[in-house]
């Protein structure tokens, strides 16, 4: 059966790194993976979409609305905006971190409000702020390793796994704080 996962974020936040360990986890794995990642003007804090599609053949890594089995969502009003995708019975894993987009900042528009009450009415949202796991890591950047935790939590994949990825794909000098922070959002 093929799991599609969607991980959503504001540029910076560190989602593609997130990504990546999710795809070489489920590589060593031995499934078939498709990743395919969407930049909305990352560079200035724009949308960034990651689909990632595993299974035993996967054909394509596009998740359509009401296919992903898991979203992972780095800040709030990027969760409800990839809400129609979750499919039925699926789980959202979400940081309670509030990211101002340019409207927000310009004063055109406002940051919606409660939409972390209005997510936990409609679906299985488990919320955090992953932000302060990050910072008892070591260090706020950590944020992706510790989403990625909880995620990991409800795959069936072993905690071994995970972590052995981790130790392939991130920087030495950054190891000790990612798996501090991945320890911290998998015991969550």
């Amino acid at each position: 059966m093929t799991k599609n996962i969607m991980i959503v974020g504001v540029g910076g936040q560190g989602t593609l790194l997130a990504s990546r360990i999710l795809g070489n986890t489920v590589i060593n794995e031995g499934y078939d993976v498709k990743v395919s990642e969407v930049h909305g003007m990352s560079q200035r804090g724009g949308s960034v979409v990651t689909y990632v599609k595993y299974g035993k053949k996967v054909y394509s890594p596009i998740v359509d609305k009401g296919e992903a089995d898991i979203i992972l969502a780095f800040e709030m009003l990027e969760a409800s905006r990839a809400l129609p995708f979750l499919k039925k019975g699926g789980i959202m894993i979400a940081n309670t971190q509030q990211i101002d987009p340019m409207p927000v900042i310009t004063g055109a528009a406002k940051y919606p409000e409660d939409i972390e009450g209005k997510l936990k009415e409609k679906v299985n949202l488990i919320s955090l702020d992953a932000s302060e796991l990050a910072l008892k890591a070591g260090n706020i950047k950590a944020v992706n390793v510790v989403l990625i935790g909880v995620m990991a939590k409800s795959t069936d994949i072993p905690y071994e796994k995970w972590v052995e990825t981790i130790k392939t794909t991130v920087p030495e000098k950054f190891l000790e704080i990612n798996l501090k922070a991945f320890d911290l959002g998998y015991n969550l």
